[in-house]
């Protein structure tokens, strides 16, 4: 087979209707694509019991894998929205996040979703005794700090906290990072 007519498949993330993750997850896999849907499982409480489900790790979003050719394929399933990327050209996710998220669904480690954070973002503590105070977010030999700075002082303050008393800062984001939290 010429070298220009070989299939070379990268993952994508397609953007699926709400609450169709697994249904599309299916039809792509009938279709003779590869997906992923990588879940995970919450409890939650009614007021007679307590139930455990399998929700998804990334509401909205079906992970799949295809040669760029084979777009429309995937695009044409039904409850697909859309092929993530830069205008109409779908960009792929990293093998290597891929491969990071099959291991730990692979793991059977408790997982769920968590805000996407980066050091040097600005944060809000949403919980613990520091609740409320808003800093900039770093990593310092592998545990996180928020930095609380004085201006007028040219002075900051570094605390050492827990990773999950941490939220995105919406005041601090532009308009269109805000809407996504």
């Amino acid at each position: 087979m010429p070298e220009s007519l070989k299939l070379n498949p990268s993952w994508f993330a397609l953007q699926v209707k709400p609450r169709h993750e697994q249904t599309v997850a299916e039809a792509l896999r009938s279709k003779g694509l590869e997906d992923f849907c990588p879940r995970y499982v919450a409890l939650r409480r009614w007021s007679d019991r307590v139930k455990r489900l399998e929700l998804p790790l990334f509401p909205r979003y079906v992970f799949c894998r295809f040669d760029r050719r084979q777009s429309l394929t995937a695009l044409t399933t039904p409850g697909v929205v859309s092929i993530l990327g830069i205008g109409k050209t779908p960009l792929p996710v990293a093998d290597e996040e891929i491969s990071a998220l099959q291991a730990i669904v692979q793991s059977h480690l408790p997982s769920q979703p968590w805000p996407f954070l980066r050091i040097g973002q600005f944060v809000r503590l949403e919980h613990g005794p520091l609740a409320g105070l808003e800093g900039l977010l770093l990593d310092f030999k592998g545990q996180y700090r928020v930095v609380v700075s004085v201006t007028l002082l040219q002075r900051s303050v570094a605390v050492e906290i827990d990773r999950c008393w941490v939220a995105p800062d919406s005041a601090y984001l532009p308009a269109t990072a805000a809407a996504e939290i």
